[in-house]
């Protein structure tokens, strides 16, 4: 699916902000997030892993300085734990995604977690993986927060101003979809913090760098809270 390309410098201001009102913190929470986007399609990065790109019609900003740093990029480190490499390890209390490589190495990223009494923990498979993903709030959100939630039933398409970001990792147990997801967002401030009702949310950059790593079948393990690696 396309997307329009609200950061065009000919799009209307009025217009880009009615998309970005429609924009969702996480997987669930439905927020105006006009300012904030408009500040995230500030062009610039420090690194250049985090430079804006385009893609199928979709035109993903870069990250800005200020949400960058050594601790918040993505980098290679060592890894003792016992897991596979293919398996992708989350410990929420450190804010931080593990993909196992070979030779006892993991590649580290920074993500965003869920609050306190949403979060997700133990095992999963990654059931299947979407580009732009298309996000539609489920029944449990429909019924907690229907104000909030009922514009939303019929789902909204894939695209920068999209919760889900560029990418999605469907997490499932036992066969049965979780309703959890690993995916990127449309809120680079999130990233490092317990923001979001129980998704995994990466910068955008990452998420794509993470799905091009993982193919379908690979194993998740989120930690308990406080619990380490």
């Amino acid at each position: 699916m396309k997307a329009n390309d609200m950061s065009h410098p000919r799009a209307p201001m009025a217009a880009i902000l009615a998309v970005m009102a429609l924009a969702l913190a996480g997987c669930s929470t439905v927020a105006d997030y006009g300012r904030n986007a408009l500040a995230y399609a500030t062009p610039g990065a420090v690194d250049p892993r985090y430079a804006g790109f385009e893609e199928d019609g979709h035109r993903v900003p870069a990250i800005p300085d200020r949400y960058l740093g050594e601790d918040m990029t993505r980098r290679e480190v060592a890894y003792s734990g016992p897991e596979a490499p293919g398996t992708i390890v989350v410990q929420p209390s450190a804010h931080v995604l593990y993909l196992v490589l070979e030779g006892g190495k993991a590649m580290r990223y920074r993500v965003g977690v869920g609050k306190a009494g949403f979060a997700f923990t133990g095992r999963a498979t990654v059931a299947r993986k979407a580009d732009w993903p298309r996000w539609t709030p489920t029944s449990n959100m429909l019924r907690r927060e229907p104000d909030r939630f009922v514009p939303y039933a019929g789902g909204l398409p894939g695209g920068v101003g999209n919760p889900l970001g560029a990418r999605a990792l469907y997490l499932y147990r036992g066969g049965r979809d979780t309703y959890y997801r690993i995916h990127g967002t449309n809120d680079p401030s999130s990233i490092g913090h317990s923001v979001s009702s129980g998704c995994i949310r990466m910068f955008n950059q990452d998420v794509v760098d993470l799905e091009s790593r993982v193919a379908p079948g690979a194993q998740v393990i989120v930690k308990p809270a406080g619990a380490s690696v």
